[in-house]
Order: C-alpha cells, then sequence, then structure tokens
C-alpha cells in the first residue's frame, strides 16, 4: 500500500511546482552569476564555461538525437503501465536495456568518438596512465607520493584526485584485453545503468514493491544519464547502488551482507566522497548481524589495500592538498556552496526535486522517504565540506541516484507528466550544453 505522504493534492500540487519554482530560481541564478563573473575582468574564477554545468554552450542536434526523443516519448508513453503489469524479473531487465539505450542515445548526440570512445582518453583521464603502470603492487606503493601536483611524476587530475581503485578498474580492463576508450567507455555505461536495477531493489526488499515499480519508468529516463554517458562517476554509481541493494536483500539472505561490504568497501577507493553512502547503508541495514558481515567485508577490502601499501586516511589527506593546489583554490565558496545545489537540480530533474520536497514532509517509517534523507543529507554533508566545488551533475551522482525512490511520492495521477519533464529536462540540457570529462 503506498503511503499517502501528503494527502491534500491540491496543497501538495502547489508545494511541488513551488519546489520545481525555487530549483528553477536557482539555477536560473546560477547561470546568471556565473555569467557576470565569467566575463573579462570579473577578478572571479569559477571555471565552469556554462554555468552552473561544467561544459560549454554548444545548440546542436547529433546522431543520437531521434533516438532519445523517441526512447523518451516511448517510455513516457508507456512506461508507467508497462511498470505495472509486467512481471518483476522482465520489468527490470526491460528496464535496464531501455537505460542503456537512453544512456548511449544522449551520448550518441555528439557522436560516436566526441560523445562516447572518446571520452576517457583526455589528458586528465585515467587511460592516460594505465600504459605506464606495468607493475600493480609497486603503483599501491607507490600512489600516495605521485598524489600532489608539480612533481615529474605527478598522476594526471582524475588519477591523483580518487583512491586507486578508480585507476585499477581501467588497468584491470586492459589485462583482459579491453584497452582504451570504447571498452572504457562500455562498462562505464553497463556498469553505470545497475543502478535502474539496483535502486528499485533495495525500494522493494524495504518492503515497498509498489514502489519500486512506480519509480522504475524515472530511472529510466534519468537526466543524470547525460554523465552516466560517459564518465567514471557513473560506474561508482552503478557499483555503490548494487552494493546497497545487497545489503537490502540481506535482510531476506543474511549471507548477502558480506558481499554487500566488499562491494562496498571498494567503493570508496573508487572515490574518497563515497565514505558517506554509508549513512545510505545504515539507512538499509535492520541487524546487528547484517551490520557485522557488512562491516567485516568492508574492512576486508581496507586491509588489502592497506598491506597492498595504501591508507586510505593518507590518501584522502594528501588529495585535499592537491584539491587546493589548482583550481579548487580560485574557485569562490560562496557561489559553489549553492551553485552546487543548482547542478544537482539539474541532473535529478523536475520530478526528483518535487520528490526531495515529499522526502522532507514525509515519514521516517517509511523506507523511501529514509533513503531519500539519506541521500539528502550525503549531499549535504559533501557540500558544505567545499570539497565539491562544481562539477556535482556529475560527482554527485552516486548520490543522485538515491532521491529516485521519491518520484513513488508523487501522486500516481500526474506521475506521466513528471516523466515528460524529466526527459525534457535531459533532452535540452544536452542539446545546448556540451559537457566535459
Amino acid at each position: 500500500m503506498v503511503v499517502d505522504v501528503l494527502p491534500r493534492k491540491s496543497v501538495a500540487s502547489r508545494g511541488d511546482l513551488l519546489a520545481v519554482g525555487v530549483a528553477a530560481v536557482l539555477v536560473a541564478l546560477g547561470t546568471a552569476l556565473g555569467l557576470y563573473f565569467n566575463r573579462p575582468g570579473s577578478g572571479v574564477v569559477i571555471f565552469a564555461f556554462a554555468p552552473p554545468l561544467y561544459g560549454d554552450w554548444l545548440p546542436r542536434v547529433g546522431p543520437g538525437s531521434l533516438f532519445a526523443v523517441l526512447i523518451a516519448a516511448a517510455v513516457v508513453m508507456w512506461g508507467p503501465a508497462l511498470s505495472e503489469r509486467l512481471s518483476w524479473r522482465p520489468l527490470l531487465a526491460l528496464g535496464y536495456g531501455v537505460a542503456v539505450s537512453w544512456t548511449m542515445a544522449l551520448a550518441l548526440i555528439d557522436g560516436f568518438r566526441t560523445g562516447f570512445s572518446g571520452r576517457l582518453e583526455s589528458e586528465h583521464e585515467y587511460l592516460r596512465e594505465v600504459p605506464g603502470i606495468t607493475d600493480i603492487p609497486v603503483m599501491l606503493r607507490e600512489f600516495t607520493s605521485r598524489i600532489l601536483d608539480f612533481q615529474p611524476d605527478s598522476w594526471t587530475t582524475h588519477v591523483s584526485g580518487h583512491p586507486p581503485g578508480a585507476t585499477l578498474v581501467f588497468v584491470w580492463l586492459d589485462r583482459l584485453g579491453l584497452g582504451g576508450g570504447t571498452w572504457a567507455a562500455i562498462v562505464c555505461v553497463l556498469v553505470g545503468c545497475l543502478f535502474v536495477v539496483a535502486v528499485p531493489v533495495t525500494v522493494a526488499a524495504l518492503g515497498r514493491p509498489e514502489a519500486a515499480r512506480a519509480m522504475l519508468p524515472f530511472a529510466v529516463l534519468f537526466p543524470g544519464a547525460i554523465w552516466v554517458g560517459v564518465s567514471a562517476d557513473g560506474l561508482f554509481a552503478g557499483v555503490t547502488a548494487t552494493g546497497i541493494a545487497l545489503l537490502a536483500l540481506a535482510r531476506q539472505r543474511p549471507l548477502l551482507a558480506l558481499p554487500a561490504g566488499i562491494v562496498l568497501g571498494f567503493g570508496i577507493f573508487l572515490s574518497y566522497g563515497l565514505v558517506l553512502l554509508g549513512l545510505l547503508a545504515m539507512a538499509v541495514v535492520r541487524s546487528w548481524r547484517t551490520f557485522a558481515l557488512a562491516l567485516s567485508g568492508a574492512l576486508a577490502v581496507v586491509l588489502i589495500f592497506a598491506l597492498a601499501g595504501f591508507w586510505w586516511l593518507d590518501g584522502y589527506h594528501l588529495v585535499v592538498e592537491r584539491y587546493y593546489q589548482g583550481i579548487a583554490s580560485e574557485r569562490p565558496y560562496g557561489y559553489w556552496v549553492w551553485a552546487n545545489l543548482a547542478c544537482l537540480a539539474i541532473a535529478a530533474g523536475p520530478a526528483l526535486v518535487a520528490g526531495a520536497r515529499r522526502t522532507i514532509a514525509g515519514r521516517w517509517s517509511d523506507p523511501v522517504v529514509l533513503l531519500g534523507l539519506a541521500a539528502l543529507l550525503a549531499v549535504a554533508f559533501a557540500d558544505l565540506s567545499g570539497l565539491s566545488k562544481a562539477e556535482t551533475e556529475r560527482i554527485w551522482l552516486p548520490f543522485a541516484v538515491w532521491l529516485l525512490p521519491a518520484a513513488a511520492l508523487l501522486p500516481a495521477p500526474g506521475r506521466r507528466w513528471w516523466l515528460a519533464a524529466q526527459a525534457v529536462t535531459a533532452l535540452v540540457v544536452n542539446h545546448l550544453v556540451f559537457t566535459y570529462w
């Protein structure tokens, strides 16, 4: 039975529209003030040329445009009905397949090379370091010594800014004969889109199967798919969402808590900020046995990396120092502390903005509300830390996907309109802005 968090539909509708209006004003202010800062001689460096997003203004259409529009139209027309009628496992498989197609279509708006296969081959990316890593144990032992900038052997931007697990993913792919930008992009999209399965599975395992079905079309047309295809942060979202899903399933199958802990433990070696997903894990855990098994798995991963020569806390402290060796020292905290939220609003889309409002007004006893609150709290910590100044439309993907269950809190009669708004947001943004990374 769906929990009616705000039963008065007229009041709820006005509140939802007000929340979206506030988010729109925030985006407009972020854009206007960002353009003002970007003018010559302003004296303020935000290093975002399509503010608040990290990218360039570039209105265009491309090979993926028609496919993206057709996929969006099909999901809006038939997605809600199919999500109610199909059997659960076929529904998840269909949702995943359509989400991969949607993500690929958005990426291919810029063509195969520019929008997909070449995305991870820039001078700042992980792949640039892969050919030089011939000995993984040596790489792990020396990893922290190469984090700081202005050294002859400093890691590239993304390698230095993350724990070694992120780089190891692409090194392992290369060892398997799947080297180069095309395979890296394929893996990022295929793994990244796992959140479309993992988040509904989590919601269903927590006792809200009807909410899981209601949110699935919103997961398929998630505007953040723009950055899932293609960025490593999309992969991080897929990996960690899978870990949370395993933890939720451990309520019925306790032994799954161990692999859940291993996956989430590896997650904090993909990106330092993902330690905040511990808030989501705590929202899912319901027994001390599950907690102990999951913690054992996570600590085993930490121990393996430590024995190999990388201590997470050492890396974190050096990354903070490296962060302020670059453009973060110039980007103003006073702008980004709220413009970050404008970026999140774009990546999440208007439906999740309205859903977030309902989450804040909801009952903690509802697992959908609890997941949303945990995600919002993780975002708040990341934002206030000052270590997420800009690019949060991409960096916060592992948090943003956990706002998706809030779509189930929207009144059923209007969900198709909200779903259409999600699709339009993604299509407009990706046709107007050329995003980096």
